[in-house]
């Protein structure tokens, strides 16, 4: 069987602070059912970057990360800039949420006919009736690159029908500005306190791959959106991970770099299919892989 290639890919867990302040929540996107890729899923706006986001007449609509810093960042050689790029299209095009300033300042929808504008450029960027760079122009728009942290750093495991090489960002709600999914590829949006989403996941209520459900875990600790954002500005490196897929008796599960059997696994045996849903990795007794009791 042929090698799959392994695609560039972006994603931005947006957040927002609670009102009673006791907490941070962040955004959830559900994948249409009939999608055939990860389809019911839970998961964070996102998805694979794009030629053009990595044009020159995007990167002149950038703001707060030159080329050099973006490689530095993502220890990239080149296009670190258009992973940026990708991970703020893809959150207008799932989520309505446009990282961005206009002429004004940071972008916002407050007035109706702002939002009614953005709404229809939505629909024609979906429809592929534009492009993203035709919208930044035409609305004169600077992307704002600075607003988005890099998180973490994760590549689909070997043997799976599609892999993708993810960067994980974080970002703050814009201010003036209301999530929703578009009803077609993503068919509910909902705000959930990284607790209650891995709750209710382990409760079997919702489904979530893996990394989704590690970085949930790893901003769960943090109480406002702020010590979130200061802390990704403060890594110094984001390591890379890649688990690995093992079967162990019955049960089909992931391994983490670091873990016990991660350096001797080989992968899954002839004829056993990847398990692309979280659900096919459940253990019998509700935990999702890779959770251990305390």
């Amino acid at each position: 069987m042929p090698e799959v290639p392994v695609r560039d890919a972006a994603t931005i867990m947006v957040v927002r602070d609670t009102e009673a302040g006791s907490g941070i929540e962040v955004l959830m996107l559900r994948r249409n059912a009939r999608s055939d890729w990860l389809g019911g899923a839970h998961l964070f706006p996102g998805g694979a970057v794009d030629d053009e986001d990595r044009a020159e007449e995007l990167a002149a609509r950038c703001s707060g990360r030159s080329e050099e810093e973006a490689n530095r960042l993502l220890g990239t050689e080149t296009g670190g800039r258009g992973i940026f790029v990708a991970a703020i299209r893809e959150c207008f095009e799932e989520a309505g949420l446009l990282l961005a300033d206009d002429k004004d300042g940071p972008l916002s929808f407050g007035e109706a006919r702002v939002a009614g504008r953005f709404e229809e450029w939505r629909r024609k960027l979906n429809s592929n009736e534009t492009r993203f760079a035709d919208i930044c122009r035409r609305e004169s728009l600077t992307l704002a690159l600075d607003r988005l942290g890099y998180f973490s750093h994760w590549i689909t495991p070997a043997g799976a029908p599609r892999r993708y090489d993810t960067r994980f960002f974080v970002a703050v709600l814009p201010a003036g500005q209301t999530a929703l999914h578009d009803d077609a590829e993503v068919v509910d949006s909902i705000w959930m306190s990284p607790a209650d989403a891995l709750g209710r996941h382990v409760a079997g209520e919702i489904d979530m791959m893996f990394p989704t459900v590690k970085n949930l875990e790893a901003i769960s600790g943090f109480r406002r959106s702020e010590e979130l954002m200061a802390a990704a500005s403060d890594r110094a490196e984001v390591p890379t991970i890649m688990p690995r897929v093992v079967v162990d008796g019955s049960e089909v599960r992931f391994l983490l770099p670091g873990e016990d059997g991660y350096e001797k696994a080989d992968g899954l045996p002839p004829g056993e299919s990847f398990p692309d849903l979280p659900a096919r990795l459940r253990r019998h007794d509700g935990r999702p892989p890779g959770e251990t009791r305390t």
